[in-house]
């Protein structure tokens, strides 16, 4: 709703008068008297009501030459209305500018929809880029297939090969090179100048040659120099410590020596038995005949005893020495396991106890009843007393 029009006072009419009489006339005040009298009068187009005070006020205005005012009043008039209607249509092109530049610059939705849309692509562009700019060389599959399949397979190739030596063993005083001419593996004489200083006379040993060596890996690489030679063939491991002298055995020393061996070495079983807790040290068919004796009470306990004590034990449970004597035998019978025990077999038993038992290397020797520098397994079980019909190979393992 607009406000309403407020009425025009007589005073305004007063100055009206007052600026056009004496024939002056201000344009201003004409204009407005002009407009006063058509807005107060009736629009003869509207028919619409006037105003009859004012209306007679704005005829006032021009009683002393009413035609000159008319005519001027009419002119005025004119002019007022054309300017209105020039104003009019600037009012109107201005606001139909603004409009369309408005439109112009607002987006439309489709437009959004494309504006958008790239930013977004080239956000997921820019981010898959990065990777493909920092990936290594192999990881895509489609690298590999085009080209970095070869360099892999070069790589893998720069790799040392096995030493052929790892997995190839020789025996005492021999160490293992390559052939160069077929990359195989052979065993050569190892140089005694190689072998570690030895960390004490502990690790002495003496030869057959009445020789100490500084250790055991000195004593065999010499030995493996003499190969082929006669020397050589003779020289072997006595015992264990430097040389010494030892006393001859006499036949009465050499009856007493296999009563003290037996006993050591049921006494040796059963200690394998006490502390077999893991099943390394015996096997479990072993285990089931060490505790049969273990559990007899008649066994007699480890300790000194008489040489009269020790042949009465043995008569009396003999079946308690069957198994330890077949025992040990297998247990030496290893390079290899062919029922014959070498000299070089028989060392580990042999060194350790010659210089307890000077009667250990007589001993050995006549246990070879036919000389042929091997012991059978009945010449074995013959020399520490077992009857011929309690010779078992199935106690050997």
């Amino acid at each position: 709703m607009f406000p309403k029009r407020q009425q025009t006072t007589p005073h305004i009419w007063r100055q009206i008068r007052a600026k056009t009489a004496g024939g002056k006339t201000d344009p201003y005040f004409c204009c407005l008297s002009s407009l006063l009298t058509t807005t107060v009068g009736t629009d003869r187009s509207s028919g619409a009501r006037r105003d009859p005070e004012l209306e007679s006020m704005a005829v006032g205005v021009g009683d002393p030459g009413s035609m000159a005012l008319a005519v001027r009043r009419s002119r005025c008039v004119g002019h007022v209305v054309e300017e209105l209607k020039t104003l009019r249509m600037r009012v109107w092109i201005v606001v139909a500018l603004c409009l369309a530049g408005h439109a112009m610059a607002a987006p439309t939705e489709e437009e959004l929809i494309v504006e958008e849309e790239p930013m977004v692509e080239e956000e997921l562009v820019v981010e898959e880029a990065v990777p493909e700019e920092e990936t290594t060389v192999g990881i895509n599959p489609v690298q590999i297939e085009t080209g970095e399949f070869d360099e892999a397979i070069q790589i893998e190739e720069d790799f040392p090969a096995e030493n052929p030596c790892l997995n190839h063993h020789c025996k005492k005083g021999k160490v293992c090179e390559i052939d160069e001419e077929n990359n195989s593996p052979m065993c050569v004489c190892q140089d005694p100048s190689s072998c570690p200083a030895a960390a004490g006379e502990f690790e002495h040993v003496c030869g057959t040659d009445n020789k100490t060596y500084d250790s055991s890996c000195h004593f065999f690489a010499t030995k493996c120099a003499l190969e082929g030679t006669k020397k050589g063939h003779k020289l072997h491991l006595d015992y264990l410590g430097a040389c010494k002298f030892l006393e001859t055995c006499v036949d009465a020393e050499l009856s007493e020596f296999p009563l003290r061996m037996r006993d050591w070495l049921k006494n040796v079983l059963v200690t394998l038995f006490e502390r077999d807790e893991d099943n390394n040290l015996l096997t479990e068919k072993q285990k089931v005949r060490v505790q049969k004796i273990y559990e007899n009470v008649k066994r007699l306990q480890s300790g000194e005893h008489s040489l009269d004590l020790l042949a009465h034990d043995f008569e009396k449970n003999y079946n308690m020495y069957i198994f330890p004597v077949h025992w040990q035998f297998g247990e030496l019978d290893q390079h290899p396991a062919d029922g014959f025990l070498t000299h070089t077999e028989l060392a580990p038993l042999r060194a350790p106890l010659i210089p307890m038992e000077h009667c250990t290397t007589r001993f050995f020797d006549e246990c070879d009843a036919d000389s042929d520098k091997y012991i059978a397994l009945e010449e074995w079980a013959a020399c520490f007393g077992i009857k011929e019909e309690d010779i078992d190979k199935d106690m050997v393992l």
